[in-house]
């Protein structure tokens, strides 16, 4: 920038120079980076010093410019002023001088040293320095700044401002354009306002009133002198406003209003000030200190404390200085503010370099430069006046002290380096000069001797050193060819030649006329130097003369070669190499290594009834010279084949037939052509001859054999046969003929036929009852070929029964015939137990027994045997036998009160069977017995934990009895619930009657046992290609049947086709839900099983789901693919299908995949459609191409793994393209040499070059042909005009014929040249497309040599770089397509022409042009899809990034979504703005419920239970529906309204206004279940019966199930006993039906009263109709710290009075609600329950729902979501467990001391009381249950009706639980148990109390309707220590006058029937099913 349009100097004939640089170094703004060294031409060799810098431009005694003072930092003038700016340099003259302003360069070098400024105005101000130069360099001045003073107008500004009393009012000065800043002075009303201790004026002119008060309002204004120029200006006036006056004057905190500011200032500047103003009420008492860094200040504090002034600062006053301000005597707390002080310093050289620096080249040199200043200044180093860029420049480096190294000096480091030091206090620079000296040159690598093959390039290397760079002439001796001696090279005539920048001597398209010594010479100023070597170009061996093949007489199968030795090029030969072919196939290398001295060889090891051509070639060190001419073709006789037929393989086809296969001998031991093949076979291992078939066509290669003998061995081989004879036979393959079928066999003793003696047949007995065929016994029995009579035996059959029997024979193939069925019977055996032995009319002396015939007959029944004894007494038996038909007896004789054993027996031919025996007793009184009695047995459940209360309320319940055993101490209780808490009690039963029942027992646990039951509802659904979602419903905890933290569930799972192993996963949560199934394989179905287990065993497997998973892609390719070449660019491609295992979908086609082998190019696809087709013929292929092909399968996920290996298969051969690359390297006006290369499209192997050339201007006629070898690719020409052009054509030929010619013209002249660049290539507008544009260009002067090709290069905009496109564009165009860009891209264009000589250079850059746009070419990457709410689903994608930016800026998205399984649309059916879309219908049929049924049937008829089956309707296709997203940011996506309960799958691509790009691959999501939103259809109601009614209904449509049906519920309305109204509702998982809309009545009738019949599966409800509440108030919650209560407002009542309320609840997340609280009493509007329900961690949301006799209401708003995450209470502590534990200890003690007082009164209590216990604990007449006379004894389950508790009431892992039904178990206790437990029941009560921990589990309400006032919180500390067993016994006895709340009470009717009754209050509300692992929908069953 410094050196810029230079002026000539005076000096006559030197050159100007910027920093002593000549040419275009001296070229001002020239970087230092750009400034080259020149090669100058030749110079004189003897130099002096002076000289040398006189030829610089420089005097011997030359002075470097120099500054003699140095300009001020700053000056201020006024404007209109004139200034004059002076450069005071010296040095050697002339000196010149430029200005600049600002870094802007004001004048242009001259000898004016002044620059002056006639009128200055504002814009003059700025920075100026001075540029002077000379002969030596170029300095930079150091900069000075000029300000002009000035005085602008105010600004309007603000005009009101109001204050507080007694608050700072802060009034800024109106803005005023000055320089300097202006003096101000304030007034107020026309008054000078002076500073005082309530106002104070700031630094910055801003007057601030402190504690204001209501005189200081009016109004304000600034005058405003500017002290440089005079000029005086006064503001507008600001109003002052003081607001709340009057008020009480409270003290007011200290406040800084103006803190202190951070403040530069430069060391030696006469002060700085620093300020700080504060307010405060009462201001008298405020106080201000100053202090730096932490210590106060006491000097320099002025204006009230306000201001501290520092007088000439320095570096030790810099620092953090703090205002402090505070109020005296006050508590009020003071404020502080701060600020930092920085001292500036000027920079200061410490070291700086010498005036004057010599150094020599190539030397390192270091000029020093260090500088201090505050803040540390940095270095900035300049060479004449530009600035030297370090990071740019390798030589030059700055090292961290400041200082400059220069590394390998050269001539133009020479001139002036400034050095310049600044920071913010200003700059300062010294300088040097820097001169460099030259030396002596030096050839450092000089030219070798060299060997070069003819037409090939070399490089003389001449490199040297030296200063200055010396000049570099090449000289050549001509010794071969001419001799010219010290011959100077011209370069300039000869353009193969050239000199590069280092010296080194460039010679291309050597030929033998460049061989000769070449001579390097350097000439310098400082010396001179020189190098020689030597160039040898070596040619080509010459073709072997006459070659000449004839058959030997002296050896079979070979062949003699002669031929003459060629020339060997100018060097010797090496070998000779000998190429055949054979049968006219391609040449190939026979010997690779003959004897170079040899004329002649012989060839042997060759094939009979073979041709074979040969032809040579001769090697030197320069390489293989040209083929010889081919010898004529040869043939050899035919042989009979010397091999066998291949892979001879044999196999049984039928019983009497073989197929026979083989591949013909190997090709090469045919010998000649086959005619045919002979088959020989024989019976394996036999002495018998061989019989034969003769096959004439050699094309066929397989032979049945037929009419052979039935399962019997042969033996076979195969030969094959031509002219000459018989070849060779194959070795013997041995195969079976198949087994034949069984012969008829009779009778369960068979004859084998004797046409079959060899049959390995296994004979099969058959045995079964008539009318039952299908339940077949079968026995199979060892064959025996040595008898002809075959023994079997059948077991396992019934005794005494008919059964008919056959016998079949099987072999591999199969069964046999069966024989002919006979009938037989097993033999006659002892009967079993007769049936169902009872007694009855028991009398004293008389019984009578019953029974029924034995279940087990065996035989026929002849009589039966009764007999009696009294018990244990067999001296008493009495025995009777009775006839077959009598099946009672009565027994007479008895003696009263006395045991008998009584035993009855049948009896058959066989003898007498089992005996059945019972004992009994003869009338007996009844007694009272006592619990451990015997007789009968009454049980009481207990449920879950808790002790029940025996009373006066309870009902027992019979459950077991035991009878004719009054002796019994003990009985053994059967099908009790395991793991159930129980107490029992006994009755004693006889003739006359029951005695009252026994007292109950204590309370017995049963042991556990495994679950009795399956999971229900068990699902399986697709999750991904290996994985599969598994759902069911957790066993209720009733059926636990153990410690539920045992429970778990076991997950069994197999393959479907039975492959693999069965696999299994256990779960060990007890209320999970669902389990995902990994690892499985794509696109296999499966059968899953799940079974819960507990710590005793496992129950039942569930029944089997069957699911499959997901499709992926084929894991494998195609097998057996082949390929067969059909044309030259065509080829069939075959192959079977993919292992089942392996396609994990359905396949919908195939992709061939085909690359040239060993190519680096991408592989080419060929798509096959449809999974029938099994080829593809491939078209358009390279011509005798070698190709690599696969096979890979696509499924509608993507495309699967190729085939593998890759088959190799060439395309058949052609005719050759022409050849490339025509050059003419050498060209003299009588001859030429061309040279070329193969073609690139050769389409076989070329035999032969044919060219031929002309005159251009005479006809084809006058042409010379000549024909070449394959190997040439070179030609000389001779004999042609000088100065002509010719024409030359160049062809090749395969064994299909002469191909296409290429063309070239060639000018016969020596002047030729590089060609002239093309013209600027131009586009027009209407050849541009999206990918590509037309070119056209003009070409340019080809400097007598033909253009070859034109290179075109491509540059995208803005920063890309020239990158090529083509350099094979023909030398005839003039415009060329240019593809492959991207659109909507910018794009600039070149041209360049290329001739034998070289390239020219590249054309004018064309206009820029941008491409067209088009669609897309890219889909967008789906990271996932997951299901966002039942209606929604969440997408995510990545944004595409395109390679040029092929998308137009208004990207769109598009999403695809269908639930469709069929072909993707094509995209032409993609319209923008159109929604289509249809939904997967779901696979699974529906399941429909009623009345406690539940499966996957539809129930037709509830009275019978009549079952149908339910279709599965089938899948339809749907076009995919579109969304268009209009923002081409987004990422994510939610796409809502999808229908509940579908698969749908979703596809992306993207779109702008051209069109639209490809569809991503599809994703599948599931979207959730929902409530059924159509009603149960066709519901119909017909009368079964007076009391019954037959409802039947088909399921709700399909589209609006919204999930699997879990159950349907029927509702009845009744207003008459003869009409009704039916309703019939369906429930998914969720808890919401809707209401069958027209219920169906007999005869129209509505009733006025619902009756809900829950069917099966979860609580469903009414939704809101006709009359049902309106909404509650919003629900406000209240959260305790283990406790929510909910509070509410009534609603609308509907037209019904309110009798309930419902609590709902879901995660916060989730968008389905479930029912927490029902049953809620009307007169409640709020609700208090435990966290504990809910699951921790999880923010819950509520509603209220109001219900009436119409339904349930419309639900109220949401609450606020709440978290349920409770605090620990504190009796969790360890320092409670300690005081309970002192507290209980005490507590002991006194209890001791009590008992220990009133021992003596207890006895007696116990004494008068003992009466008393007895009577207590009988029950009254009205509570026994009425027997029959004939009645037995019986035991009675007592069902105490406590609240069922569902999920939501869990205490320690229990339900509360109904009545069980029996299951199996005992339990076992003694008299000692019972005393124990007698001794816990108080003498005043019978019943026992239960937890008051299970009332507050069980039950939560609020204090407003609470009718227990003692009740306790559900999480009372009292709880907690009650819930464990270790505490909980000292409460088990409840104090005398607490009254306990029961849920249920009843009293007896006069017709003993109990009359139930629920007591209304907390344990009224039962608490639904929310708390559930991961979010189930389920509820649990009430």
């Amino acid at each position: 920038m410094l050196c810029q349009a230079q002026a000539p100097l005076e000096r006559p004939g030197s050159p100007i120079r910027c920093g002593g640089h000549a040419d275009n170094q001296g070229k001002p703004g020239v970087p230092l980076a750009e400034r080259t060294p020149q090669l100058t031409g030749d110079v004189p060799l003897s130099i002096t010093a002076d000289e040398r810098r006189r030829e610089r431009g420089e005097e011997p005694d030359d002075v470097a410019p120099y500054f003699k003072t140095e300009p001020v930092r700053t000056q201020v003038h006024l404007e209109g002023n004139r200034l004059v700016l002076t450069c005071m340099a010296e040095g050697s003259w002339p000196l010149e001088f430029k200005w600049l302003h600002n870094s802007r360069e004001l004048t242009k070098f001259s000898l004016e040293y002044r620059y002056m400024i006639t009128s200055l105005d504002r814009t003059h101000a700025g920075f100026y320095r001075c540029i002077v130069r000379n002969r030596m360099g170029a300095l930079l001045q150091r900069q000075t700044e000029v300000q002009v003073a000035y005085m602008g107008s105010f600004e309007e500004g603000e005009k009101y401002q109001s204050v507080s009393h007694g608050e700072a009012a802060v009034i800024r000065a109106p803005r005023i354009a000055s320089f300097p800043r202006p003096q101000v002075t304030w007034f107020r009303d026309g008054r000078k306002i002076p500073p005082s201790s309530r106002i104070a004026i700031t630094l910055e002119n801003t007057l601030v009133i402190l504690s204001t008060v209501a005189p200081d309002a009016g109004r304000y204004y600034v005058q405003a002198v500017n002290d440089k120029n005079g000029d005086n200006k006064t503001s507008q006036p600001i109003a002052l406003a003081v607001e709340n006056v009057g008020g009480p004057a409270d003290p007011i905190a200290p406040t800084i209003i103006i803190p202190p500011k951070n403040t530069s200032v430069v060391a030696g500047t006469s002060e700085v000030t620093m300020e700080c103003v504060a307010n405060a009420r009462p201001l008298i008492k405020l106080h201000i200190i100053w202090k730096k860094d932490g210590v106060p200040l006491s000097g320099g504090i002025s204006d009230y404390n306000r201001r501290l002034t520092i007088p000439g600062p320095t570096g030790s006053d810099a620092g953090y200085y703090e205002c402090e301000a505070a109020l005296r005597s006050s508590s009020i707390p003071s404020v502080v503010r701060g600020a930092y002080l920085s001292v500036l310093e000027p920079p200061q050289f410490v070291k700086e370099p010498d005036r004057h620096i010599t150094a020599e080249m190539e030397k390192v040199m270091d000029i020093p430069c260090r500088a201090k200043g505050v803040p540390p200044p940095s270095i900035i180093w300049y060479k004449d006046a530009a600035v030297v860029e370090v990071g740019r420049l390798n030589r030059f480096r700055q090292r961290s002290d400041g200082g400059l190294q220069i590394s390998g000096l050269v001539p133009d480091d020479t001139g002036m380096f400034q050095c310049f030091a600044r920071n913010a206090a200003g700059e300062v620079q010294t300088s040097t000069y820097l001169a460099v000296t030259s030396i002596a040159p030096n050839i450092t690598r000089g030219p070798l001797d060299s060997t070069v093959i003819d037409g090939m390039s070399v490089v003389l290397a001449c490199e040297t050193s030296g200063a200055p760079r010396p000049a570099i002439t090449w000289q050549k001796a001509l010794r071969y060819v001419w001799e010219k001696d010290g011959a100077t090279l011209g370069m300039e005539s000869n353009p193969r030649i050239r000199l590069d920048k280092n010296g080194s001597l460039h010679i291309s398209q050597t030929w033998s006329g460049d061989i000769g010594t070449y001579t390097c010479r350097v000439l310098s100023a400082g010396g001179n130097d020189s190098r020689s070597a030597h160039l040898r170009v070596r040619q080509l061996p010459h073709a072997p003369e006459r070659p000449v093949a004839t058959l030997s007489t002296a050896e079979r199968r070979a062949i003699n070669l002669t031929w003459a030795k060629p020339f060997d090029g100018n060097s010797p030969l090496l070998r000779y190499v000998l190429e055949m072919s054979e049968n006219n196939a391609p040449w190939t290398v026979l010997l690779a290594s003959v004897d170079p001295e040899a004329t002649s060889v012989m060839v042997k090891g060759l094939v009979p009834a073979r041709s074979y051509q040969f032809r040579l070639c001769a090697v030197n060190d320069v390489g293989k010279g040209q083929f010889s001419k081919d010898t004529e073709r040869i043939s050899l006789p035919e042989e009979p084949p010397t091999a066998p037929p291949q892979n001879v393989i044999a196999s049984g086809r039928t019983n009497q037939s073989i197929m026979i296969q083989w591949q013909p001998p190997p090709e090469s031991h045919q010998n000649g052509l086959l005619k045919g093949y002979i088959i020989r076979y024989c019976l394996a291992g036999l002495p018998v001859g061989y019989q034969f078939k003769n096959i004439t066509d050699a094309d066929v290669n397989n032979l049945l054999l037929e009419d052979l003998i039935i399962w019997t061995n042969y033996e076979i081989e195969v030969a094959a046969y031509n002219s000459a004879g018989l070849g060779v036979y194959s070795s013997k393959v041995t195969e079976w003929t198949l087994q034949g079928d069984c012969g008829r066999v009779l009778g369960l003793f068979w004859n084998v036929l004797a046409a079959l003696p060899e049959l390995p047949a296994s004979p099969q007995l058959i045995a079964w009852e008539p009318e039952q065929e299908e339940e077949v016994t079968m026995v199979t029995a060892r064959p025996n070929f040595q008898d002809s009579i075959h023994v079997g035996f059948v077991s396992g059959l019934k005794k005494f029964t008919e059964y008919f029997t056959s016998v079949l024979c099987f072999t591999t193939p199969g069964d046999g015939p069966r024989s002919t069925p006979q009938l037989v019977r097993t033999h006659e055996d002892v009967p079993g137990p007769v049936g169902h032995l009872s007694f009855s009319e028991i009398l004293d002396t008389s019984l009578k027994v019953s029974w029924q015939e034995p279940g087990e007959k065996n035989g026929i029944l002849t009589g039966y045997r009764i007999s009696w004894e009294e018990y244990n007494r067999t001296n008493t038996r009495v025995t009777h036998y009775l006839p077959n038909v009598t099946l009672e007896y009565r027994v007479t004789g008895l003696t009263a009160l006395t045991t008998y054993t009584i035993e009855v027996a049948a009896m058959t031919a066989k003898g007498q069977g089992q005996v059945s025996a019972s004992t009994i007793s003869s009338g007996v009184p009844p007694v009272s017995p006592s619990v451990s009695m015997g007789g009968g047995l009454e049980i009481h459940v207990v449920l879950a934990g808790s002790v029940g209360v025996v009373g006066e309320g309870e009902e027992w319940l019979l459950v077991h009895q035991l009878t004719n055993e009054p002796d019994a101490r003990s009985m053994e209780v059967p099908e009790l619930n395991p793991f159930t808490y129980y107490s029992f009690r006994m009755r004693q039963v006889n003739i006359v009657g029951t005695s009252p029942p026994s007292q109950p027992s204590r309370k017995i646990q049963t042991l556990q046992a495994p679950p009795d039951m399956a999971p229900a509802n068990v699902t399986l659904r697709t999750a991904s290609e290996t994985s599969l979602w598994l759902r069911w419903m957790p066993l209720p905890e009733m059926e636990y049947n153990g410690n539920p933290e045992s429970v778990g569930y076991k997950i069994k799972y197999s393959r479907a086709d039975g492959h693999g192993k069965t696999l299994s996963h256990v779960v060990q949560d007890r209320v999970e839900r669902e389990y995902t199934i990994e690892d499985l394989e794509e696109w296999t179905e499966y059968r899953v099983q799940v079974q819960a287990f507990n710590a005793i065993g496992s129950g039942p497997w569930s029944q089997t789901v069957m699911g499959r998973t997901r499709e992926s892609v084929p894991s494998s390719g195609p097998t057996n693919v082949s390929a067969l070449a059909t044309t030259s660019s065509s080829m069939l491609v075959r192959w079977n299908e993919i292992p089942e295992a392996d396609r994990n979908g359905l396949v919908l086609g195939y992709k061939v995949m085909y690359k040239e082998k060993d190519s680096d190019s991408q592989p080419r696809f060929w798509l096959v459609e449809g999974n029938s087709s099994r080829s593809a013929q491939l078209t358009g292929l390279g011509k005798y191409v070698l190709y690599e092909v696969q096979v890979l399968a696509f499924t509608r996920i993507g495309d699967g793994s190729p085939s593998h290996p890759p088959i190799l298969e060439r395309t058949l051969d052609d005719v050759p393209g022409p050849p490339m690359g025509i050059l003419f390297p050498e060209v003299r006006t009588t001859s030429v040499r061309l040279i070329w290369q193969p073609p690139a499209a050769p389409n076989g192997i070329i035999l032969a070059y044919q060219v031929t050339h002309r005159l251009n201007a005479t006809t084809a006629n006058t042409a010379t042909v000549e024909v070449l070898a394959p190997s040439a690719r070179q030609y000389t020409a001779t004999g042609l005009k000088p100065e002509s052009v010719y024409l030359f054509r160049i062809t090749a030929q395969t064994r299909k014929g002469w191909g296409e010619a290429a063309e070239a013209l060639v000018v016969t002249t020596e002047k030729r040249d590089r060609p002239q660049p093309p013209s600027k290539p131009v586009v027009q507008q209407e050849d541009v497309k999206a990918r590509s544009v037309l070119l056209s260009w003009e070409p340019g002067s080809d400097g007598l040599s033909p253009v070859r090709y034109y290179t075109v290069q491509t540059r995208e905009l803005p920063s890309g770089r020239w990158a090529l496109h083509s350099a094979s564009v023909s030398h005839n165009a003039s415009a060329f397509v240019v593809d492959r860009l991207k659109p909507f891209t910018s794009y600039k264009f070149r041209v360049k022409a290329t001739n034998d000589i070289g390239d020219s250079e590249f054309s004018e850059e064309s206009e820029p042009l941008t491409t067209l746009q088009a669609a897309p070419d890219e889909a967008p990457t789906i990271v996932s899809v997951t299901p966002h709410t039942t209606t929604s689903v969440l997408i995510r994608w990545q944004i595409i990034v395109s390679g040029g930016g092929s998308f137009n800026p208004l990207l769109q998205m598009r999403t695809q979504f269908s639930g469709k399984r069929h072909q993707w649309p094509p995209v032409t059916q993609l319209v923008s703005g159109r929604v289509r879309f249809s939904a997967l219908r779901s696979a699974s049929p529906g399941i429909e419920k009623c009345m406690g049924l539940q499966g996957p049937q539809s129930l037709r008829e509830m009275r019978s239970l009549s079952v149908k089956g339910f279709p599965i309707e089938k899948l339809n296709t749907a076009m995919y529906s579109m969304r268009n997203l209009s923002r081409p940011s987004l990422t994510q996506y939610e796409l809502d309204n999808l229908n509940k309960h579908r698969r749908y799958e979703i596809r992306m691509s993207v779109y702008n206004a051209v069109g639209e790009g490809p569809s991503s691959p599809p994703q599948e999501v599931f979207v959730g279940e929902a409530v059924p939103t159509a009603a149960p259809r066709n519901v119909a109601v017909h009368g079964a019966t007076a009391t019954q009614l037959d409802v039947t209904w088909e399921p709700p449509p399909l589209e609006s199930q919204n999930g699997d049906i879990q159950g349907y519920k029927g509702a009845q309305s009744t207003k008459t006993s003869a009409l009704c109204e039916v309703c019939v509702l369906a429930g998914t998982r969720l808890p919401v039906g809707v209401r069958y809309d027209s219920a169906v009545c007999p005869s129209g009738a509505r009733g006025q009263r619902s009756a809900l019949g829950a069917i099966h599966g979860s609580a469903s409800r009414w939704s809101a109709g006709k009359g049902a509440p309106g909404p509650p108030g919003v629900p406000i919650i209240v959260r305790y710290s283990s406790a929510i209560a909910i509070h509410w407002s009534s609603g609308d009542p509907g037209k019904g009075p309110i009798t309930r309320y419902v609590i709902e609840a879901r995660p916060s997340d989730e968008g389905l609600w479930d029912i927490l609280i029902k049953d809620i009493p009307k007169e409640v509007t709020s609700y208090t329950f435990s966290m504990d329900i809910l699951k921790p961690g999880v923010s819950y949301d509520f509603r209220v729902i109001a219900v009436n006799d119409y339904g349930f209401g419309t639900p109220s708003s949401p609450s606020q979501s709440v978290p349920a995450q409770k605090a620990n209470p504190f009796y969790e502590e360890w320092w409670f467990l300690v005081v309970i534990a002192l507290v209980g200890l005490i507590f002991i003690l006194l209890l001791v001391f009590v008992l220990i007082i009133r021992g003596q009164s207890k006895k007696y209590a116990k004494k008068t009381d003992s009466g008393n216990n007895a009577k207590s604990g009988a029950l009254g007449h009205g509570e026994m249950m009425s027997l029959d006379e004939s009645s037995f004894p019986a035991l009675e389950l007592n069902n105490r009706r406590l609240s069922v508790k569902n999920s939501f009431c869990r205490k320690n892992g229990l339900y509360t639980r109904s009545p069980p039904r029996p299951s199996p178990g005992s339990l076992h206790y003694s008299d000692e148990d019972v005393t124990k437990y007698n001794d816990l029941i108080p003498a005043e009560s019978s019943s026992l109390t239960e937890k008051p921990s299970e009332i507050s589990d069980s039950q939560g309400s609020d204090s407003e309707y609470e009718a227990d006032p003692t009740h306790q919180k559900a999480h009372s500390f009292v709880n907690h220590y009650i819930s464990d067993p270790t505490y909980y016994n000292s409460w088990r006895r409840q104090q005398k006058g607490i009254s306990r709340a029961q849920a249920y009470s009843y009293t007896e009717s006069d017709s003993g029937e109990p009359d139930h009754t629920t007591i209304a209050n907390s344990s009224s509300a039962q608490q639904g099913g929310l708390f559930r692992p991961k979010a189930s929908r389920t509820p649990t069953p009430q």
